[in-house]
């Protein structure tokens, strides 16, 4: 009996485990010339099934957006002999093209270093992935440029007080795309933490996508490559046939 008591009340106690349920304001956006970037509304409710303030528990709320991953190599500069040149290099097989967080709080205040670790809490936690044998400290200080260089573009962002919470159910967060940014898929992951503890996850994806001419150009290249690549050549040979005339006659 103590035994079937304890096997029907192991569901009874996984349910009561809270549930993410996130949207976000654009599933799709299109990058159309003169695209200025794009201002991304993240928001959602936290429902738990054993009924709303039953635990007495508050959470905070992370939201973690990352677009495609790419290859990438981070070049070291040195001034020599009054010349910058290039000092050193580092390959990075997989580096996210976008990456921001946004926190109700500051992150440390929410769980400890290994947690925001684990769930990329934030820039400094981003999972790179090297390529090639490098000494880890030299790895450390290429990733840490790496992401100096790309919070200065506006690719990489932190806001620690970024999302609110309203009721401790509804929540809301923004964050801004810059023009430079890349098309791609993107993740929208969002987390709710309680007492150092991510209790729930959810995720949600945009796309980002070329729309009007550019579009049309990036689908064709992509989806007929050898006649686009003919039609570059011919194109490229007619412009310099017409510039040689023009020369010509001056």
């Amino acid at each position: 009996m103590l035994v079937w008591q304890g096997l029907t009340a192991t569901p009874a106690l996984a349910q009561r485990e809270p549930v993410l349920v996130p949207a976000v304001s654009q599933s799709r956006i299109e990058v159309r010339q003169g695209f200025t970037g794009a201002r991304l509304l993240l928001y959602g409710a936290v429902i738990d099934p054993a009924g709303a303030g039953s635990r007495g528990e508050e959470y905070d709320i992370v939201v973690v957006l990352k677009g495609p991953s790419e290859a990438v190599r981070i070049r070291e500069k040195e001034r020599i002999a009054g010349i910058w040149a290039n000092a050193g290099s580092s390959d990075f097989r997989s580096a996210p093209a976008f990456f921001a967080v946004a926190s109700s709080r500051p992150v440390d205040k929410i769980v400890d270093e290994r947690t925001a670790a684990i769930y990329e809490l934030g820039t400094e936690f981003i999972q790179l992935s090297p390529s090639g044998e490098i000494d880890p400290e030299e790895q450390a200080r290429f990733a840490k440029g790496l992401v100096e260089l790309r919070q200065r573009q506006g690719l990489y962002q932190e806001d620690p007080g970024g999302v609110r919470i309203a009721e401790k159910v509804l929540y809301q967060a923004r964050i801004n795309l810059p023009s430079n940014v890349s098309t791609g898929r993107y993740t929208a992951e969002t987390f709710a933490i309680s007492r150092g503890r991510v209790l729930a996850s959810a995720t949600a994806d945009i796309e980002v996508v070329k729309a009007g001419l550019e579009g049309q150009v990036v689908t064709a290249a992509q989806r007929w490559s050898f006649l686009y690549g003919l039609g570059a050549i011919g194109l490229s040979l007619m412009m310099g046939w017409v510039a040689g005339r023009l020369f010509a006659r001056g």
